[in-house]
């Protein structure tokens, strides 16, 4: 037990969201005595957020399951982690032989990208369990603009991050960084950032339906109807067109398809787009002027962009607009991170390669096309209810929380009632995990050591952080990776006692030999049995950062360079270590077949009739967005109460002339209701909301029976994505559209206002 009197300071990264600051942690024995931030750090300079305080209450949470738990009956039951692996030994295999792998689904959350475990052994763990039932939260938030960027690029996470730090224009779609911290884009302390490009001179334009924080520090906020985003960024793409402004610049040699998006562009003149858009036309053309005149500019779109029907055309959109004013790659424009560890755009042959290709796996049900893997995560209920060869039967989510987060929440849970056998891995047992047959809980945050090898690919300056546990583990808690080795074990035929080192000894000589093999590989040619020596003694996740570091771009290359990066190093700099700001790198960076980057891509060009015939819709007299707060990115912060004291968060915007003429007033209890629910929630009168939109924050809707969250039951509020359907998703990436919602509101016991055109219209069917 460790010694309650002596006092030890930990310098970590926080694994709570995308901003990865530093934290300075003060520690008696076992509890934590404070945390800071640290000012030394390389990358924050001391900058957090509340979400950061939380990491204490996180770590001492009673609701926290500390052994694994095994249903019985309607209970649950503390039992051995033997026990627990004998039980899924005995229940799982015999349920894939009988009904196939397909007959198991697999459910990625949220925080596996925080997790050095998640990120290096899900992958073996899916090859594992060997089904096309794979589905994950990308496909709830990110996916459109990962797959832009691989049709564009070449691969999932070339995505071009705004050099906020040197640009001159600064314009915001969808996206609240104040509040995100960032999102596909690392970037702690974004507020002081933007007062810093204002402070010298630049300007920030903000798009968005509300008055955000990001828009109260912005020069201009335009409010603009949702989901209108990509005839809005077409509408500027075809200004630069029609008066001569377009200028990629040195980019202009690597460029693919510009006179094809020039006559794609051509229908979307700003008079066209203006009455969908609800911005004038005179500012959508000076926006596009102040782009291309602007010294250095960048437009950086987000999860508002994403999460809408035609999310990939907009996130698409961002990208062609950074390339036509010649900013794309370019200091104080939009640049790529080159990250020390992990890239897929630092590794093989600089400057071509095979791109992206989805598919040949389809979903049972709709016969959707896999993305990168992956199926729609609206399509798991489906799956599950529709009887068949095939049909999903069996369930094991990690780190996600598909009850609250996945649209159609009341058909999911039903769904996940009637599963034949279920397993979470997760640190509560939450509003889907108890489902669950058997819970395996992870270590907390504080007990396992941590490096943010997918942050540091979208981050606005290059970095390489290393953090040890603060704390040891108890002695019979096995850390992640070897909960998920041990299921690899069944998976394989191994049953429940495998031999989880030989396996990992295993999957890390796989791991070494294709480095070996790989073109372009800084150890291309090795002895495998070489580099696995150089690798001891260190095990686990930890033996493999140690390889994707010394073979990254900035390696040792085992001896190759003896000034560069080992885990030994990053590890001995426990504030970081900073590797300088981001660099032009077209055209290394890309992994296109053709060498060059695709303006034009065939399924994105293909896409544009829709968008096209959108523009003759009528728009509908209401539509719900979400919304985050910056106490609240993942539904289990709802169980510390650090996150959840003060004002209430769930309560639904209503702007005043909205509120008035369904006779609502502020703190009253409105009724939404959408072609999937309805919910009642109390209502918020604000001018930071365009008429005819109404708003509501994400992951909430605590309280279920049998969920062990007394803290979130206790501010229980209304689940967004209930009042989301899972009846269409955007065509292109499988994403859900959880943004420009058609939904009546009415104040409850009056009557509700029409949507002209009904409730499913502005959403596409696959």
């Amino acid at each position: 037990m460790a010694d309650p009197t002596t006092t030890r300071t930990s310098y970590i990264t926080c694994p709570l969201c995308e901003a990865t600051c530093g934290l300075e942690i003060t520690t008696a024995g076992r509890a934590v005595r404070s945390i800071r931030g640290d000012r030394a750090d390389v990358f924050s300079h001391g900058y957090l957020c509340p979400k950061a305080h939380s990491l204490k209450e996180l770590d001492a949470d009673p609701d926290r399951p500390r052994a694994p738990l095994i249903r019985r009956g309607e209970r649950f039951e503390e039992v051995s982690w033997d026990a627990a692996f004998a039980e899924i030994a005995r229940r799982l295999p015999p349920l894939i032989q009988e009904h196939g792998r397909d007959a198991v689904a697999v459910y990625l959350g949220n925080p596996n990208v925080h997790n050095l475990s998640g990120l290096l052994y899900n992958t073996p763990f899916l090859h594992a369990v060997g089904s096309r039932n794979i589905y994950s939260a990308s496909t709830l938030d990110q996916m459109p603009k990962q797959v832009a960027a691989g049709f564009m690029f070449g691969t999932l996470l070339s995505i071009p991050i705004p050099d906020v730090d040197r640009t001159d224009y600064l314009l915001i779609l969808g996206a609240n960084p104040l509040v995100s911290n960032g999102s596909l884009l690392t970037a702690p302390n974004m507020r002081d950032r933007i007062r810093a490009l204002r402070a010298r001179g630049g300007r920030v334009v903000v798009i968005d339906p509300r008055r955000t924080r990001t828009a109260e520090e912005a020069d201009e906020h335009h409010p603009i109807q949702p989901g209108a985003d990509a005839l809005l960024l077409f509408a500027l793409v075809h200004t630069l067109f029609a008066e001569g402004l377009v200028n990629p610049g040195r980019l202009a040699g690597h460029l693919n398809g510009l006179e094809e998006v020039r006559a794609l562009a051509a229908a979307f003149a700003p008079e066209a787009v203006a009455p969908a858009c609800r911005i004038a036309a005179e500012d959508i053309r000076r926006i596009a002027r102040e782009l291309a005149a602007a010294p250095r500019a960048a437009v950086y779109g987000r999860i508002g962009t994403s999460t809408q029907e035609f999310g990939t055309l907009a996130s698409w959109l961002v990208d062609v607009l950074n390339a036509l004013t010649g900013n794309l790659d370019r200091e104080g424009g939009v640049l790529f991170p080159r990250a020390a560890a992990g890239g897929r755009n630092t590794t093989g042959e600089p400057g071509r390669g095979r791109g992206v290709r989805f598919g040949p796996k389809r979903s049972r049900v709709r016969g959707f096309h896999q993305v990168y893997g992956e199926l729609p995560a609206a399509f798991l209920a489906e799956e599950i209810e529709t009887p068949g060869a095939g049909q999903v039967r069996a369930l094991i989510t990690i780190g996600g929380n598909p009850a609250l987060s996945a649209p159609n929440g009341d058909r999911l849970n039903a769904a996940l009632a009637t599963l034949d056998f279920m397993i979470g891995v997760d640190v509560y047992l939450n509003e889907t995990t108890r489902h669950a047959n058997v819970i395996l809980p992870p270590p907390s945050p504080l007990e396992r050591a941590h490096y943010d090898l997918a942050f540091y690919q979208l981050s606005v300056r290059n970095v390489a952080r290393y953090s040890s546990p603060v704390f040891a583990r108890a002695a019979d808690q096995p850390e992640e990776w070897e909960i998920l080795l041990r299921l690899i074990g069944i998976l394989a035929g191994q049953g429940a006692d495998t031999d989880i080192a030989a396996l990992d000894d295993q999957l890390a000589a796989q791991t070494v030999e294709r480095e070996v093999r790989g073109k372009g590989s800084r150890v291309a040619g090795r002895d495998p049995a070489e580099i696995m020596a150089a690798l001891r003694p260190r095990r686990g996740p930890e033996r493999l950062l140690d390889l994707l570091l010394r073979t990254g771009p900035y390696g040792d290359g085992f001896g190759a360079d003896p000034d560069g990066l080992t885990l030994a190093k990053v590890a001995a700099a426990p504030h970081g270590i900073d590797l300088g700001p981001l660099q032009p790198r077209i055209p290394e960076v890309l992994r296109t077949p053709s060498g060059k980057i695709e303006l034009a891509p065939e399924p994105i060009v293909a896409d544009v009739a829709r968008l096209r015939a959108a523009l003759e819709r009528p728009r509908p007299a209401m539509v719900l967005i979400g919304r985050r707060d910056l106490r609240s990115n993942n539904s289990w912060m709802h169980n510390l109460p650090a996150l959840v004291k003060g004002d209430d968060p769930c309560t639904l915007w209503l702007h005043p002339d909205d509120a008035a003429r369904l006779g609502l007033a502020d703190g009253a209890t409105a009724r939404v209701t959408s072609s999937a629910a309805s919910a009642d929630v109390p209502v918020h009168v604000t001018a930071a909301i365009l008429p005819g939109v109404v708003s509501l924050p994400h992951g909430w809707g605590h309280g279920q029976p049998g969920a062990r969250m007394g803290v979130a039951a206790e501010h229980a509020g209304v689940n967004l994505n209930r009042l989301t359907s899972d009846v269409a998703v955007e065509p292109l990436s499988g994403n859900a559209i959880l943004n420009a919602v058609p939904v009546t509101v009415e104040a409850v016991g009056k009557a509700a206002v029409a949507i002209p055109g009904g409730a499913t219209e502005m959403v596409a069917e696959t």
